[in-house]
């Protein structure tokens, strides 16, 4: 939501900043990583601060870097993506399948086959049947509003809607308790990526209807819900079932993870900065701007860790509702934004890139272009009000703007409000609670004008996850829509299809930039920053390779768990 998404994919990182308020657990210090000294032990309390709550403790409807890197420690899927430490984190690698899926010789048929020994928090054993049902659940209309690239690969029948109202789903066969065959749409040579999503997860049959998982898990990683205070605390225990010799990516160090909830970013970049207690052992989020000045001295810079921009940030354009029906108006926004003042209110050059594209440069497929130049990126305004009297609106507009209640958001659509009012514009804030930003602005039927957010890719760092969730018009839905602008252009759809089709990764990657350049003609999007991230994990922690897409926690751990 990565709009992730993820909704970037879809939409960038749903949580903030985070902290911790409880010693560690002591405990006997075991070195299980091959390193010593530095290296992660086994044992003790690794603490997460965070800004705002996670979306949904249930995969199938949460999306989102923050919430993705938590689900890694609650479940497993038939595939994932490497340690955020291997020599290729984007790598996809089995899980609860024995390899790789193996695809028929026309592309439409991959089968997979379980490990042996996997179970659930319960004790029961994992079977394909709990494969089939859990990642059938993402047609539910209700539950499966989170990634959507199963219900956009696999086949189904046109009218099902998962397994409480229709049942099985046809095209996931199971003829053994360890076999599961899937039938795809047409050939798409990265299945194995799709499967690697957060809601293709197993869940025993029947469960989950409804509510049943907002508040509850029914966990096959290395971790279980212990406790969980919405909008507080999140507290995971080990899961006693789960086998790490079926599992070569997570490594499960702590004996628990505490997620506190509801801190402000200036106070959770103080007490890492302080690093007091059982603050050396906690882990946040990006610093923020106003925290750079004080990680100059040589013991704090010693602990700061950077990570690159895989993500866009973005304010999507809703090109089902006037004015922005009109690409003229969009062109002139685009036109009028100084991009150079948005960059400053995401904490200047350290922490923020211009972005004139859609795909960013860390991303296969980038292509460098700007179609809406101006001088130091600072706007046009002279430019954008002719695209306005073309467009019939001489005298500007009004439109309503949707953003997250955090700071470092609303100071970027201040800063857009600033841009557009020098061409006429008033842009008013609608500002939304960020643990139901996603699902809010997902919803078209409660979409307004605009909305900043952001996209990361969902895998190795692929075009591929970036303008087809974001501009394919036939996947529009009713909810966990990222296709924000709405925009449903015949071209772009028939490119998307073309460019999907092609065999040859380079051709695929330099057509996906060309595309790109194609879509911004159209403007249903306004890129905004490419964020880049600064880090700064307690002293006690270990196996910290943040990023701005998603941060592995399955692979970090402490120094030293008698302390704290």
């Amino acid at each position: 939501m990565t709009t992730k998404k993820r909704i970037a994919g879809v939409l960038a990182t749903a949580t903030a900043s985070v902290l911790l308020v409880t010693a560690c657990s002591a405990g006997g210090s075991t070195d299980t990583s091959g390193q010593s000294g530095d290296g992660p032990q086994t044992g003790g309390t690794v603490h997460m601060l965070q800004n705002a709550d996670f979306s949904y403790l249930d995969p199938a409807r949460g999306w989102d870097g923050g919430v993705n890197a938590f689900y890694r420690l609650l479940y497993r899927g038939l595939t994932m993506q490497a340690a955020g430490d291997a020599e290729n984190p984007n790598e996809i690698v089995p899980d609860l399948a024995e390899s790789l899926g193996e695809p028929s010789e026309d592309g439409l048929t991959w089968t997979y086959t379980l490990k042996d020994g996997i179970a659930f928090d319960n004790g029961d054993p994992i079977t394909s049947a709990e494969v089939e049902f859990g990642i059938s659940r993402a047609w539910d209309p209700q539950i499966g509003i989170g990634s959507p690239y199963l219900k956009t690969v696999i086949a189904a029948p046109e009218d099902y809607e998962g397994p409480y109202i229709s049942g099985d789903l046809p095209t996931i066969e199971t003829p053994d308790e360890k076999t599961i065959v899937f039938q795809l749409k047409q050939p798409f040579p990265e299945f194995d990526n799709v499967l690697a999503q957060v809601n293709a997860v197993p869940f025993p049959v029947g469960s989950g209807g409804g509510d049943e998982f907002i508040n509850d898990v029914i966990a096959s990683g290395p971790y279980t819900l212990d406790t969980y205070t919405p909008g507080s605390l999140i507290r995971l225990v080990r899961n006693e079932h789960w086998d790490p010799e079926t599992d070569e990516v997570r490594k499960a160090y702590p004996d628990e993870w505490e997620f506190n909830i509801g801190l402000d970013a200036a106070t959770i970049d103080e007490r890492l900065i302080a690093g007091q207690g059982a603050d050396a052992d906690a882990i946040g989020s990006k610093l923020t701007a106003a925290s750079l000045p004080r990680i100059q001295t040589p013991q704090l810079k010693d602990r700061v860790i950077s990570a690159p921009a895989y993500c866009t940030t973005y304010m999507g354009l809703n090109t089902t509702k006037a004015p922005f029906d009109n690409v003229l108006v969009r062109q002139a926004v685009n036109t009028a934004l100084d991009r150079s003042a948005v960059q400053n209110a995401s904490g200047g050059t350290q922490l923020a890139d211009i972005a004139t594209t859609i795909i960013p440069p860390a991303v296969s497929g980038h292509k460098e272009f700007d179609l809406y130049s101006s001088e130091d990126h600072k706007g046009d305004p002279d430019a954008a009000l002719d695209l306005l009297a073309e467009a019939g609106l001489p005298d500007g507009f009004e439109f309503t703007l949707d953003i997250r209640a955090q700071p470092a958001m609303q100071a970027q659509a201040e800063a857009v409000q600033q841009s557009l009012e020098k061409i006429g514009v008033t842009v008013n804030l609608n500002v939304i609670d960020t643990s139901i930003y996603y699902e809010t602005i997902g919803t078209p039927s409660q979409q307004n004008h605009a909305a900043i957010t952001g996209w990361c890719p969902d895998w190795a760092s692929s075009a591929s996850t970036f303008i087809p969730p974001l501009f394919d018009g036939r996947n529009i839905t009713e909810k966990g829509n990222s296709n924000l602008a709405q925009i449903n252009d015949p071209a772009i759809n028939t490119r998307i299809d073309e460019i999907r089709a092609m065999a040859d990764p380079e051709e695929a990657a330099t057509a996906w930039g060309e595309l790109d350049a194609q879509i911004m003609e159209l403007a249903p999007i306004a890129p905004l920053v490419f964020e880049k991230g600064l880090f700064l994990p307690g002293s006690n922690i270990a196996g910290y390779h943040p990023s701005t897409n998603m941060t592995d926690l399955t692979i970090i751990g402490l120094k030293d768990p008698s302390k704290g």
